[in-house]
């Protein structure tokens, strides 16, 4: 890479970086640290591509996407267990007045979230976060828009099974909240 590729790949990293941590924050549960690591492993492929990247945030994306994907078609994933712990500096995340009960509707949406399989998250984040259509999933995910809607529909039924609570965030409330100012735990399905 030359001076001049160096010198923005390190600008896409440090405008863009928050914003896509969050995405990988959701697409692995609320563990951060894995998510760094996904971050990690999708800016080291973008850096070997820079040159040839026409839409560099769309490319890393779809790089976190696809490596989500590779976790969860393991034979043998993972099996870790995720446990609440508090943001490592609150200060650097933008805080929403979004009125009392919001934190703990996030602290219960991240705690169900986490309890969801890589797929399911994967689904929601794509369709509710990243406001994807499902034909653009079913292509970002290599299945069927049959399979997106499915897993969708089943995705949202356990969320509601493993916390009820999240009932009481009605079509008003939703419409009240910012569109895209996320903390790193919120999705609405």
């Amino acid at each position: 890479m030359d001076a001049e590729g160096h010198e923005n790949f390190r600008e896409f990293v440090e405008n863009r970086s928050t914003a896509l941590l969050k995405t990988a924050v959701l697409l692995n549960g609320g563990d951060r640290h894995a998510a760094e690591d996904l971050l990690q492993n999708a800016l080291i492929k973008a850096a070997g591509r820079w040159h040839r990247i026409d839409e560099p945030e769309a490319y890393v994306r779809q790089i976190l996407y696809r490596q989500q994907v590779n976790r969860w078609r393991l034979k043998w994933p993972r099996r870790e267990l995720s446990v609440p712990e508090p943001l490592e500096n609150p200060a650097a995340h933008h805080a929403v007045d979004d009125g009392p009960g919001a934190a703990d509707l996030r602290i219960v949406m991240r705690a169900a979230l986490a309890r969801l399989t890589a797929r399911q998250r994967t689904v929601l984040v794509l369709r509710y976060f990243e406001d994807l259509p499902e034909a653009d999933v079913a292509r970002l995910l290599g299945c069927s828009v049959g399979t997106v809607r499915s897993t969708t529909h089943r995705s949202l039924a356990r969320l509601r099974r493993l916390a009820p609570e999240l009932a009481a965030l009605g079509p008003a409330d939703a419409e009240q909240q910012p569109s895209r100012d996320f903390s790193p735990v919120e999705v609405r399905p």
